[in-house]
């Protein structure tokens, strides 16, 4: 008869080969900060910056199959729970996508774009948080 022991090396192996291990433990860690977030403590309003960054992160995690980690930036941040629309994202963005950039995420044609840009001199401009709208700040 088996011990205890080896029936929990047989489970351990058996859920890593099917590889729903790693998705178990999402799963927990998601279900544990759910329990433990705190309702009564309101959070800062979400600005239109941090909406339009956290839906680029949450359709990243959504494509690669993250859904337990962007389930958790939905509940943390106070993303919507209906994910923006990818049109408005792109209008926002500024952004013009040709048919083969739509089968992925926006922040990836970001990255190719700045990674990939023909202007591998000159460096881009970015301002910092006191310029735009975060909470806690004046701007």
């Amino acid at each position: 008869m088996a011990t205890i022991t080896e029936l929990k090396c047989a489970l351990r192996e058996t859920l890593e080969s099917r590889g729903v291990l790693g998705q178990l433990k999402a799963r927990i860690r998601a279900e544990v900060f759910s329990a433990l977030d705190d309702q009564r403590e309101p959070r800062p309003p979400l600005s239109h910056e941090n909406l339009i960054i956290n839906e680029l992160i949450r359709e990243y995690l959504e494509f690669n199959k993250y859904r337990y980690t962007a389930s958790v930036l939905t509940a943390e941040s106070g993303q919507p729970e209906v994910p923006l629309d990818r049109q408005f994202l792109a209008n926002e963005l500024k952004v013009t996508e040709d048919p083969s950039s739509k089968s992925v995420p926006l922040l990836y044609g970001l990255v190719s774009h700045f990674v990939n840009s023909s202007n591998k001199g000159g460096k881009v401009f970015l301002r910092g948080a006191a310029a735009i709208n975060t909470p806690g700040t004046d701007a």
